[in-house]
C-alpha cells in the first residue's frame, strides 16, 4: 500500500484501532458502528473522532457528576 499523506475516510480494524490508539480486541468491545463497502467491514474515521470527542477529559467533571 503507498503512503499517503492524509488519513482515509474508512479504514479496516486494524488501521482503526491504531487510529484510536487501542487494540483490535478494545476496538471491538467499543461496538462503534461500521459501514459495509464490497463486502468490507470499515470504521468511518468521523465515528472514530467522535468516539474520542466524546471521552472524559482528565481532570475535568464528568456531565453526571461521577
Amino acid at each position: 500500500m503507498p503512503s499517503l499523506s492524509f488519513t482515509p475516510r474508512l479504514l479496516p480494524a486494524p488501521q482503526a484501532a491504531h487510529y484510536l490508539g487501542v487494540s483490535e480486541s478494545k476496538l471491538r468491545e467499543l461496538k462503534l458502528p461500521r459501514k459495509v463497502l464490497d463486502g468490507k467491514r470499515l470504521y468511518d474515521r468521523i465515528d472514530l473522532d467522535a468516539y474520542a470527542d466524546g471521552l472524559a477529559i482528565e481532570g475535568e467533571p464528568i456531565a453526571n457528576g461521577w
